[in-house]
């Protein structure tokens, strides 16, 4: 018999929740706040997010971000994939030890090393910043994370199917395109959006290497708050919790959606 959960299991329960998620209900709670002191209830309005659609600054920093974590998460993803696809079919290899070593050092170092190094390089090279520079740098901290999320999808995948599209005559590349990338799809794709996310939520890196023209979201956000909170960052963040939220809730669907779809087929097959 499965036992009720204890009073103090529902109290850390939901003790955790508030301390997690109170903070999130009031931020958004004062972004409808018409006074301009976000401590100080004037009445409902809407006025901050007008506000926040016509700031130039706020959309612009939006739209590189927006753009530097495209091309970050693409790149890494890409690069991620490569890598691991070379720790865990290439075998043992000279120089594997040195390689795996520089794939998975930036997940050790400290941030603010990696792009202090970074910065040096460009400036040692004569490169101009700006977001190109970022997307590089971004692209050498996420592809770690990227490696070793498909590397563990690659190390638990059987080799059967690839071996006997090889025997039928397939290519190496083929077989990679045709059957070994649809089977660790769901692995790259979770690669990908986590990298994404971590490009948007980037402010060492981006604080660092982005120049003058190519001032993300994260450090306008933390330039304009150490000035003070003002109305329009709390608008900015109920969106982007919003935004976040229904991402959540369709990814959340389309899972159910496949998983119901997944056992219809197997009741029909058994049948």
């Amino acid at each position: 018999m499965r036992r009720a959960p204890s009073w103090f299991n529902i109290t850390s329960l939901m003790l955790g929740l508030a301390f997690l998620y109170l903070p999130m209900v009031v931020l958004v709670l004062y972004s409808f706040n018409a006074s301009r002191l976000v401590t100080v209830w004037g009445g409902f309005s809407t006025r901050w997010y007008a506000a926040l659609f016509h700031d130039d600054q706020f959309i612009t920093a939006a739209m590189i971000s927006l753009r530097v974590a495209l091309a970050a998460a693409t790149l890494s993803v890409v690069l991620g994939t490569m890598a691991a696809y070379v720790l865990v079919r290439a075998g043992k290899f000279l120089g594997r030890t040195v390689f795996q070593g520089m794939i998975f050092a930036p997940l050790v170092m400290p941030e603010v090393i990696t792009a202090l190094s970074m910065l040096l390089l460009f400036i040692a090279t004569g490169v101009n910043r700006g977001q190109a520079t970022l997307v590089v740098a971004q692209t050498t901290l996420l592809m770690c994370f990227v490696c070793v999320v498909v590397s563990a999808r690659l190390a638990s995948h059987d080799r059967a199917m690839e071996e006997a599209a090889l025997d039928l005559g397939c290519t190496p590349f083929a077989a990679f395109r045709l059957v070994t990338l649809p089977i660790i799809a769901p692995a790259v794709i979770s690669a990908w959006l986590l990298a994404f996310s971590m490009s948007l939520d980037d402010l060492v890196m981006a604080a660092f290497i982005a120049g003058p023209e190519a001032t993300t979201l994260p450090v306008r956000l933390f330039s304009a708050v150490r000035t003070g909170v003002s109305p329009q960052i709390n608008a900015l963040s109920t969106l982007i919790i919003g935004i976040v939220t229904l991402g959540v809730i369709v990814s959340s669907l389309i899972t159910r959606h496949a998983a119901v779809r997944a056992s219809r087929l197997a009741r029909q097959d058994e049948t």
